[in-house]
């Protein structure tokens, strides 16, 4: 199963990840699978019970939002599904706003920010 508007695959945690989190609450809303590779294979995620607690956190603090973040296991692998619900008022991250658009994460600027 590949990328799309709605998920996203990555292996690790790295907070940089809040921006697509920002970009799926913008638009359509999604899930992004932490402990995959690109093909949605798990592979598992060291550190699972400390994301846990981690991530929820991290979103409320730096988005100002709730998000739903689930352990999953499959084949003995913890994985960490995080959903994300499309917001009704434009979430930004540290003053940017990003947009999720097919398989690519998008930095709004300009006047597409009206």
């Amino acid at each position: 199963m590949a990328e799309s508007q709605n998920v996203e695959w990555k292996e690790s945690w790295h907070d940089e990840y809040l921006k697509w989190i920002c970009g799926f609450a913008n638009a359509q809303g999604g899930k992004i699978y932490i402990g995959t590779n690109d093909d949605g294979t798990v592979i598992g995620v060291k550190g699972s019970k400390k994301l846990m607690e981690d991530i929820p956190n991290k979103v409320r603090d730096v988005l100002g939002i709730i998000v739903d973040v689930n352990l999953l296991t499959e084949e003995g692998k913890d994985y960490i599904e995080i959903c994300v619900n499309p917001n009704t008022y434009p979430v930004n991250y540290r003053g940017e706003y990003h947009y999720r658009s097919g398989s690519t994460k998008q930095l709004l600027k300009g006047q597409v920010l009206n």
